[in-house]
């Protein structure tokens, strides 16, 4: 198959037509086509072809539920701060959090230096190499625990996110179903095209093959308009299209306001946030603008409006900052305590634990420096769809 170039040529294998009856997959046709597109077009991701596991480990976490993109501008200054599992291990919760803020999802920061403390501690600072050893660690469940042995390590096992689960799912012409019995079924599936083999003379059949079921998921089999004639098993999907999904629940609906404040020390500019409580259910030890109610800014101006998701709730937010006896009005009007409330060095701001919204409305205000991240091939992909 020739490369995406926009007068590409469909290959002649790639429309010969496909008996709806047969839903048995020939696992070693399917793993040489995959195989073949996967060499000629993989991205140039910073942590592929690496022989670190521990670097494995860390993007597999940071690209649960987040784009390449983002996690290509963290990844890299997160592994600057700490290179090895030792350097996490002895890091402070609050510099870990700082690394990881703007990808969200906090508690896989937490539960990373959990496991790092833990390797250090318990087994001489060596990742451990299969699967089931690595379910041990805090943090990792199934799907992690299997792209890390068989990235890292080579073991024979499938790894299945939900890139893998829609080209299974197509590819058998089967329905998404959220139960036990469709699981079961996608697993199933996974495990049958995995290669046996272990890594031999510097290849790795495995690891190579559950990343390219994972890119073919993330750039072709896309969730939406899949790009099906550059599909190089296309000739072996019983759907060729868009699979039959659950409608998904609608997003619920939020207004949420905070305070910007800021005040000049000598040639030095503060932002006022709020540290979140160390028990809190959401964000714990995290800092971010102080929340207002909302009767406290009705009738005013916002500075900045911008909308925030997490996880099924949209948030509209709206910034408000004021000047003089205004200013002290709305300081007065949040609801923390003055020992929750700290003067931040604005120049501080990129080594704090900021949570992703605060961080999202420093940066467009400029009162916090962005940093872009450089993009391979520019895909802005999510791991996840």
């Amino acid at each position: 198959m020739s490369s995406f170039n926009g007068s590409e040529v469909v290959d002649d294998n790639l429309i010969q037509a496909v008996d709806p009856a047969d839903t048995e997959l020939d696992s070693a046709l399917f793993r040489r086509k995959l195989m073949s597109w996967y060499r000629s077009h993989a991205r140039e991701l910073p942590w592929r072809n690496v022989n670190d596991p521990y670097r494995t480990w860390v993007s597999e976490v940071m690209l649960q539920q987040t784009r390449v993109a983002a996690v290509i501008e963290h990844y890299h200054d997160f592994l600057r701060r700490f290179p090895t599992v030792l350097a996490l291990a002895l890091a402070p919760e609050a510099d870990v959090l700082a690394a990881w803020s703007g990808l969200g999802y906090y508690r896989r920061a937490r539960m990373l230096h959990k496991a790092a403390q833990f390797i250090t501690s318990e087994r001489s600072g060596i990742l451990p190499a299969t699967a089931a050893e690595l379910r041990t660690l805090p943090g990792i469940g199934e799907y992690t625990s299997a792209a890390i042995a068989s990235i890292a390590f080579g073991e024979s096992i499938a790894v299945v996110d939900g890139n893998v689960e829609r080209v299974l799912l197509r590819l058998t012409g089967r329905p998404e179903e959220g139960n036990a019995a469709g699981r079961a079924f996608v697993q199933q599936q996974a495990s049958a095209l995995v290669p046996r083999r272990r890594i031999s003379e510097g290849t790795n059949a495995a690891g190579d093959h559950n990343q390219a079921m994972m890119e073919l998921g993330a750039t072709i089999c896309l969730p939406k308009a899949p790009l099906c004639l550059h599909c190089p098993v296309f000739s072996m999907c019983l759907t060729r299209g868009e699979h039959l999904t659950p409608p998904r629940a609608a997003q619920l609906s939020r207004p949420a306001a905070y305070l910007l404040s800021l005040r000049k020390r000598g040639t030095l500019t503060e932002v006022l946030l709020e540290l979140r409580a160390a028990d809190a259910s959401l964000m714990p030890g995290m800092y971010e603008l102080p929340p207002l109610p909302q009767d406290a800014v009705q009738g005013r101006e916002p500075l900045l409006r911008l909308r925030h998701s997490i996880t099924n709730t949209n948030y509209y937010v709206q910034i408000y900052a004021a000047s003089g006896p205004e200013d002290r009005g709305l300081r007065r009007a949040i609801p923390a305590a003055k020992g929750d409330l700290h003067w931040i060095q604005t120049n501080r701001l990129g080594l704090m634990p900021l949570t992703g919204l605060t961080r999202k409305a420093l940066q467009r205000l400029d009162v916090m420096k962005v940093n872009l991240p450089k993009l391979p091939n520019a895909n802005n992909i999510s791991r996840i769809a």
